[in-house]
């Protein structure tokens, strides 16, 4: 008997190479044998019929969490093929994992199509949860409003079963707008750092959500766009690493590698905003080694935003080659952030055409720090600073320093 791949099998019944997989994990296509790690497939196989909707299991995830890659199930720098290999079983499990690692490399047309299964298979409440997440993710990259909003309808569709699980959707649909730094939905009981309402396995990535909230609330202070009685200025954004650092110790001794790299780079954002480089550098460096070990560009290019050419200068130390692929791919990210962020809060975004020097001294400014501070901070003068606040302006079409903070 004669066999083909998986790809083969794919491409001649005209479907996707993960729905072959599977179908063959499922063994519903006869004659079909596990060979190494891959899958051979009689040739003369045909394509089973779909199975009604209402016949389909639901499968369960192997941790109560959206946010698979974020759990212990990913507890070794470099290790996303072995923890994929281990849920090569659980086809629903292994697809959002797969498609989740792909998402924080940057592989977003990979994404997308791991995002279009889970619109449409039989899912549980977490599959869906997870894959809606994946679709938004692709649609802040594409720049995709119509998209966007698909997603977000398919997590309100998910399966809820209780009140419990209405708290999670109503908490994954403020992450999604968060991403575009809308925070004005989240729960009442996350805003004050309650998990209780969540399962201990997606505490992990509540801990990563949490400080991206607060780092929100310290940036809109800073820049005036919020009023906090008896605090000002960058007071919480100083304050926001002794928050941060705890977490990080915990991610630590939890084995919970992506978490810690969001908490150490969200630590660096930080520390850089406060002006305090040395701090900052430790974390960036060390959230650049566990990103490097499985190749995950897309994650470090969300930063560059942040943080410029100084993580750029820092991934380029430790791999020159991952610095042009995350340039590469920052971008990429950057034109689609802006597109979306423009369509769903109806405002034009004029800033994918700043250079890195021009957004962190829009940025400075935004934050309060006079011309003579800035220039001391990006090591030029005075007057080269108020030149190059003149060319932002001119750039972004907007009309005074005052309104910077609505672009950066």
């Amino acid at each position: 008997m004669q066999y083909i791949t998986v790809r083969e099998a794919a491409e001649k019944w005209g479907v996707t190479a993960r729905r072959v997989q599977m179908l063959c994990n499922e063994e519903r296509i006869k004659g079909a044998y596990r060979f190494g790690r891959s899958w051979m497939i009689p040739t003369t196989a045909v394509l089973p019929n779909a199975r009604k909707s209402a016949e389909a299991p639901t499968l369960p995830m192997p941790r109560k969490s959206p946010f698979l890659d974020m759990t212990n199930l990913y507890n070794k720098a470099g290790g996303a093929a072995e923890c994929a290999e281990m849920l090569i079983n659980q086809p629903e499990a292994h697809a959002l994992f797969e498609a989740q690692i792909a998402f924080r490399r940057g592989d977003i047309e990979r994404v997308y199509e791991q995002a279009r299964y889970f619109l449409h298979a039989h899912s549980g409440f977490y599959a869906v949860i997870g894959g809606g997440m994946l679709l938004a993710q692709c649609a802040i990259w594409r720049g995709d409003i119509f998209l966007w909003k698909e997603a977000k309808n398919h997590i309100c569709e998910a399966p809820c079963k209780d009140g419990h699980d209405r708290e999670i959707l109503s908490l994954t649909l403020a992450i999604i707008d968060s991403s575009i730094y809308d925070n004005k939905d989240f729960p009442e009981w996350f805003k004050i750092g309650n998990f209780e309402a969540l399962p201990a396995d997606a505490h992990p990535a509540a801990k990563v959500f949490y400080i991206k909230y607060l780092y929100m609330a310290a940036y809109a202070i800073a820049t005036k766009q919020f009023k906090l009685e008896g605090v000002e200025g960058l007071a919480l954004m100083r304050m926001l690493p002794n928050t941060i650092e705890p977490m990080i110790s915990q991610a630590v001794v939890d084995k919970t590698v992506i978490p810690e790299m969001y908490l150490r780079m969200s630590c660096a954002v930080a520390y850089h905003n406060s002006n305090q480089r040395d701090r900052a550098i430790a974390h960036m460096d060390k959230a650049i080694s566990l990103a490097l070990a499985d190749q995950m560009y897309g994650f470090l290019a969300e930063y560059v935003r942040h943080l410029g050419e100084l993580l750029e200068q820092r991934i380029a130390l430790q791999d020159e080659r991952a610095a042009e692929a995350v340039r590469s791919l920052y971008n990429v990210y950057s034109v689609g952030w802006a597109r979306l962020s423009g369509q769903v809060k109806e405002k034009v975004r004029a800033v994918t055409n700043l250079d890195h020097e021009e957004r962190q001294i829009a940025k400075l400014c935004a934050f309060g720090y006079t011309n003579k501070e800035i220039g001391a901070i990006v090591h030029t003068s005075e007057s080269s600073v108020s030149h190059a606040i003149t060319r932002i302006l001119n750039k972004t079409g907007l009309l005074s320093k005052k309104e910077l903070a609505l672009i950066i």
